[in-house]
């Protein structure tokens, strides 16, 4: 390709990204957590930082690791300033932001064939469906596409200085979405890894990076896990994402920390991808890099641990697998074929765009049953998971909501037992006094509601109950 097609081509490349980008708002999604994570962000402009719950009427005065108070002001702060449309931006800007990174870290290596950078988009658009949400994960993306190119850089720049500014995205990563920001140590240790060993196979190989490289991949993991610890609550955030990953009560309830699985229909296209990279990877004339192997075998285990994690495991690919890829001849005819998926998507987004203006912000709970409780005024709600985000949003102290690591040693174990009706249920519900229960249909507490005459439906509509004690 020449250099005027070469130009024209990245003229068009980025034309598809701002396509793709509007395109994947029509997925936008306004989830139960985004009510408490905007509620959490006016309180805390308002009242200063949180570091206690004051959202939740069972577990008001604890300690709450508010791991992402920085992303809520951010979104509160939104909010203010584009009133309902906040969420489109904020979505907006996140997908753009990512897709430049990745695109402008790796624009050598992508433009050597655009057919297959063209596959390769079409595994982000179908990745990144189920995350077009107002949420901090939006924003770690960005964080680990940067992260990465900062690695990568020193790898092949012994003299790059760029490194040292990983430490300081590392500060933000902490402070705007601090379960995922241990990420930004843990991957300057596989390239510390990657680069102590020098062997060849045939099919394998090692680099053994100069002193200074490694050095200065050593220093920077030392200074990102001090930058990890500097946020409102202190050291207790490097350990935090651990605590996480071992709760398997949590884990094993919450539909987004299931493991990967054949036996869930839409889990293949992440199998599809891994499928994909392996294939570019054996039929390449290259050898296999060791630092490939490390960071390929790193993100499949973060995939298959938890769905959540295939979206990191696409962006660690971004920086690896066009090593190789073959630079195609003749790249002049896919200009057409951009335009062409570039026309189809910006229509696509045109002809759905008023359902997208029109974004509801009612989930489960509409404005009469708010009415209705804020007339009740209850005291000591028992409330179905899904429905807390929205609880807190009108000012309802909750019995649990969407922040699960808060509830997970007090009493999430408890509302599991009591909505599915398991262990000593009804010895918790007489513990804990509800004087109101706010139920879904589809759970066994329902059942049991009903049939029970200490207990009066005030509310009652499609899939919600709401009852009452006599």
């Amino acid at each position: 390709m020449n250099l005027f097609q070469k130009h024209k081509a990245t003229k068009y490349i980025f034309f598809l990204l701002i396509t793709i980008s509007f395109f994947l708002l029509l997925f936008l999604q306004i989830d139960t957590d985004y009510f408490w994570h905007i509620k959490a962000g006016d309180y805390m402009v308002h009242h200063g930082i949180l570091r206690k719950d004051v959202f939740s009427w069972f577990m008001s005065g604890k300690y709450w690791m508010s791991h992402e108070w920085l992303f809520e002001i951010i979104l509160y702060c939104l909010k203010i300033f584009f009133g309902k449309y906040h969420v489109i931006i904020y979505c907006f800007f996140s997908i753009i932001s990512l897709l430049l990174i990745l695109i402008w870290s790796n624009k050598t290596s992508f433009f050597k064939n655009i057919a297959y950078l063209l596959l390769y988009l079409m595994f982000f658009t179908i990745f990144m469906i189920p995350y077009v949400k107002a949420r901090p994960h939006m924003l770690s993306f960005c964080f680990l596409a940067i992260t990465l190119s900062l690695l990568w850089d020193l790898y092949y720049h012994k003299d790059s200085k760029k490194i040292f500014f990983l430490p300081v995205v590392a500060i933000l990563w902490a402070n705007i979405h601090g379960g995922s920001s241990n990420l930004s140590y843990l991957l300057c240790s596989l390239f510390l890894l990657g680069s102590l060993f020098s062997f060849s196979f045939p099919k394998i190989e090692a680099k053994h990076l100069n002193h200074t490289q490694i050095k200065k991949y050593l220093l920077v993991m030392l200074l990102c896990m001090i930058g990890v610890c500097i946020n409102i609550h202190g050291f207790k955030m490097f350990y935090y994402p651990y605590q996480n990953m071992a709760d398997t009560t949590m884990i094993n309830s919450i539909s987004e920390w299931q493991s990967t699985s054949l036996n869930e229909g839409y889990h293949y296209v992440f199998f599809a991808f891994l499928l994909f990279m392996i294939l570019t990877i054996l039929f390449s004339k290259k050898k296999l890099r060791w630092i490939d192997l490390i960071v390929l075998g790193f993100s499949i285990y973060l995939g298959l641990k938890s769905i959540r994690f295939w979206i990191f495991t696409y962006i660690f690919m971004s920086y690896s697998i066009f090593y190789y890829v073959p630079k195609r001849k003749d790249d002049s005819n896919t200009s057409l074929c951009i335009m062409s998926i570039s026309i189809f998507l910006i229509i696509t987004f045109l002809c759905n765009m008023k359902n997208l203006l029109s974004t509801s912000y009612e989930i489960n709970l509409n404005s009469d049953l708010i009415q209705i409780l804020h007339k009740e005024k209850p005291k000591r709600i028992y409330n179905m998971y899904n429905y807390g985000g929205e609880l807190i949003y009108h000012d309802i102290p909750v019995f649990i909501d969407g922040r699960a690591d808060l509830y997970s040693h007090y009493n999430y174990r408890d509302y599991l037992n009591i909505s599915t009706l398991n262990g000593d249920f009804s010895k918790l519900i007489k513990q804990y006094n509800f004087d109101y229960f706010l139920v879904s249909k589809d759970y066994p507490i329902y059942t049991y509601l009903q049939y029970n005459s200490g207990y009066k439906v005030i509310y009652n509509e499609k899939n919600l109950v709401l009852f009452q004690k006599t």
